[in-house]
């Protein structure tokens, strides 16, 4: 009797992912606020499917995807447990990112106007579910970065592609250094195509809202002047750059690239680089060989130990510096797979 007292209480855990009709829109709700809807691999699972299904559907005209609570879009991937696959040869290691990346390549190629709600807390993960999609809708509360740096990582999902085609070197800056863009400003860059106000969103599943003004259209795309500074075609000579300008945005820049791992750094920069001429699918071929050798390195796992797990913010990074970083090893992150190679 205990036991299926039990069963019946398991099966009242609240779903990870609400799928449902509102009308003619399919609305996907990311639904773990309590770790600010972290993406895992069982999530990915139920939404891919789905957003097939709607694609082909004739009584669906629109697919919404959106997070549960007030906090977060989607804050990213669930990071910790895929580095505990890493650690003991899961398989968790390339099941999540490959099938993270066939989740953003079907919604960049989504033949039906798919909006993103992102009112609230958007990186990583989150940022790879929102903006290869024809709309999405930035708030005040909206919080966008892609912090993969910090964490021996670097900004996958698609950043590759999505990030070198904002104005300027504002993707590159954004890449590197995990900047946080808020509220309008996330709109201004480019990230968002739209703006409205938190406590309009629920209106925001209306339709017709997009062809009205009570959404907000595209502004003027701006980027800071400062940002110019990321122009160089090595990391030390955006480092040079900083030192060489000197002013408060300069110096701050310098310390926050100092704390990242110097190995994601260069990852990063050639990623930006090559992904600015490639579709998509590319990039993502191309991320998906640097995720599986941030997986075979020693900076995901130690980042992830110091910002993550025991949060001592002081991870050690090998090689501890960008002069021993050489671009043999840089190169060797990006080689083939093989028949491992992730396909779409």
């Amino acid at each position: 009797r205990l036991c299926s007292r039990i069963c019946r209480m398991s099966s009242h855990a609240e779903p990870e992912v609400l799928l449902e009709k509102v009308g003619r829109a399919g609305v996907i709700t990311m639904n773990r606020p309590k770790v600010l809807n972290a993406l895992n691999l069982t999530m990915i699972r139920q939404i891919y499917p789905q957003l097939k299904k709607w694609e082909s559907d004739n009584e669906t005209d629109i697919v919404i995807i959106k997070g549960a609570g007030d906090k977060a879009f989607c804050a990213g991937g669930d990071i910790r447990a895929v580095t505990e696959a890493g650690k003991v040869g899961d398989s968790l290691a390339q099941d999540f990112f490959r099938e993270e990346y066939i989740l953003n390549n079907a919604i960049g190629s989504y033949r039906k106007p798919y909006i993103a709600l992102i009112d609230g807390i958007t990186m990583g993960g989150g940022v790879g579910l929102s903006v290869h999609g024809r709309f999405r809708v930035a708030t005040e509360k909206t919080l966008f970065a892609m912090p993969e740096t910090a964490i021996g990582l670097f900004p996958d999902v698609g950043g590759g592609y999505f990030l070198p085609r904002l104005q300027g070197k504002l993707g590159l800056f954004l890449a590197l250094t995990g900047f946080r863009l808020k509220g309008r400003d996330v709109q201004r860059a480019g990230v968002a195509t739209h703006f409205v106000e938190s406590k309009k969103v629920p209106c925001a599943l209306s339709v017709q809202l997009f062809t009205s003004d009570a959404l907000q259209g595209r502004m003027k795309v701006s980027c800071p002047n400062s940002v110019r500074l990321f122009s160089a075609s090595s990391v030390e000579g955006i480092v040079k750059n900083l030192k060489t300008d000197g002013s408060e945005f300069a110096k701050k820049q310098t310390e926050t690239l100092s704390k990242m791992s110097p190995t994601s750094l260069k990852i990063t920069l050639k990623q930006l680089q090559a992904g600015a001429s490639l579709s998509l699918q590319d990039v993502l071929v191309m991320e998906y060989r640097l995720s599986q050798a941030c997986m075979r390195g020693y900076d995901f796992y130690e980042g992830v130990r110091a910002v993550l797990v025991d949060k001592d913010q002081n991870p050690k990074w090998n090689p501890s510096t960008l002069e021993e970083v050489s671009d043999q090893m840089v190169e060797q992150c990006f080689s083939s797979l093989g028949e491992k190679d992730l396909t779409l």
